[in-house]
């Protein structure tokens, strides 16, 4: 999957989807697509990435407690 870095502007392949997915996690492992060169995967925060269409990541993916507050 490939997601937008929002402070540089850069694409990100995220490594780990459960780790994406999971709204227990703060971060996930992923590596900018930058270059000619494969980089080294490091951990992006959840908060600065956005799909590359400018959409915001589905809160339920950011926050363990999205069910608390859809009430």
């Amino acid at each position: 999957m490939f997601l937008k870095h929002n402070p540089s502007g850069d694409l990100i392949e995220v490594l780990d989807l459960v780790q994406m997915y999971d709204p227990l996690s703060k971060a996930v492992l992923g590596r900018f697509q930058a270059g000619e060169e494969v980089q080294e995967p490091e951990e992006f925060s959840k908060k600065d990435l956005i799909f590359p269409s400018g959409e915001a990541l589905p809160r339920c993916w950011r926050d363990s407690q999205y069910r608390v507050h859809s009430k």
